[in-house]
């Protein structure tokens, strides 16, 4: 790629770009996308330019493109974008990663990369602190970013890399709610919501594991919970709770006609990781691999182009969880995550409470 000068069109820089769509919240990530929608509003100047978000779903990137002489070198920001999509990682991933990237480029007057070093690295993130006030698990996401735009994609080992300091994360326990509080938390829950709090603390599911799950994750006969490519990229199995047997089966039944009235109009196709849809060209329609909690709506896959039904947007019961404990009164800062702890602390106290749901 030609070194770009500090006045450059920003468009030749990176490209248009977008932060996606909900498909992470709506379609195709980790373990799923790697999925999900995220919206952003665009700078007014930098939108003119075609380098913010607010465009339309992005094209996948094209590839086997022969580079001649006619043919324009890619873009910064399509380079991060497929080499983040060659080494596999996930959509969120991606985006985080670009609108670092793009803030960065955007901060420094529109220059190339090639042409900042530490001195401009340094004061970036000093300026997210300072005057950002962001935490240092935030300002170290930025870090990442950058160095993985130095290392892997500008393929650049310089030696100031190496001196850049990371943020010091402080050290917090997580909230646990007792047991009473449990049960008063997911007493204030109905429908949908309820059923999927009482997996993240009847399972010890994180929230997006409970909403990637697929039909063929869900073994009734051994009362297990099969988590597909959870956190690190791992499997692992959990138990089904038994209370929870009769309300599962009765969603899965719903989900089950809603895939079948999508077939019946054309679509019904989920999205496959790792290109299993060309490897078998009929999974996607299969009644197996299909969320056990679809979106009520289809989504445009961001990747992809494609309508497609993805699972809920995890936002959902993210508001009907803070919106319980308001209700409740706790006096704790309760979330989704919140009952994964508990459930982890109700088993260490040697109780089987935590395999009980509650009402």
């Amino acid at each position: 790629m030609r070194p770009l000068r500090g006045i450059d069109t920003l468009a030749s820089l990176v490209g248009p770009a977008t932060l996606g769509n909900s498909a992470e919240r709506h379609a195709g990530s980790g373990a799923d996308p790697r999925s999900n929608r995220v919206h952003a509003n665009a700078d007014t100047t930098a939108a003119r330019s075609g380098y913010l978000a607010g465009d339309p779903p992005r094209p996948p990137l094209a590839t086997g493109v022969e580079i001649n002489a006619d043919t324009k070198p890619p873009r910064l920001l399509d380079q991060v974008r497929a080499r983040m999509r060659r080494l596999g990682l996930a959509i969120r991933s991606e985006e985080a990663y670009v609108g670092w990237i793009r803030r960065y480029i955007l901060a420094n007057g529109k220059r190339h990369p090639q042409e900042l070093g530490a001195h401009e690295l340094e004061a970036f993130l000093t300026d997210l602190a300072v005057r950002g006030q962001v935490a240092a698990s935030t300002q170290n996401q930025a870090l990442s970013a950058l160095l993985f735009l130095y290392r892997e994609v500008l393929g650049k080992e310089l030696p100031w890399l190496d001196n850049i300091r990371r943020a010091k994360r402080p050290e917090r326990l997580p909230t646990v709610l007792s047991r009473e509080e449990t049960r008063l938390l997911l007493g204030e829950l109905t429908g949908v919501c309820w059923l999927q709090a009482s997996l993240l603390y009847g399972s010890g599911l994180r929230l997006l594991e409970c909403l990637r799950l697929r039909v063929q994750d869900i073994d009734f006969t051994r009362r297990e919970v099969m988590v597909r490519h959870g956190k690190g990229g791992k499997d692992r199995r959990t138990m089904l709770p038994t209370s929870l047997e009769a309300p599962l089966r009765g969603q899965m039944a719903e989900a089950q006609r809603l895939h079948e009235r999508d077939l019946e109009l054309g679509f019904g196709a989920v999205w496959l990781p790792d290109a299993l849809a060309r490897k078998y060209p009929n999974a996607p329609r299969e009644w197996a691999w299909q969320y056990v909690f679809p979106a009520s709506q289809r989504s445009i896959d961001p990747r992809s182009g494609i309508e497609r039904r993805h699972h809920l947007d995890e936002s959902v019961l993210q508001r009907a969880v803070k919106a319980a404990a308001r209700r409740t009164g706790l006096g704790k800062p309760a979330t989704c995550h919140t009952l994964r702890h508990s459930f982890a602390t109700h088993l260490l106290e040697g109780s089987n409470s935590s395999l009980e749901t509650y009402p």
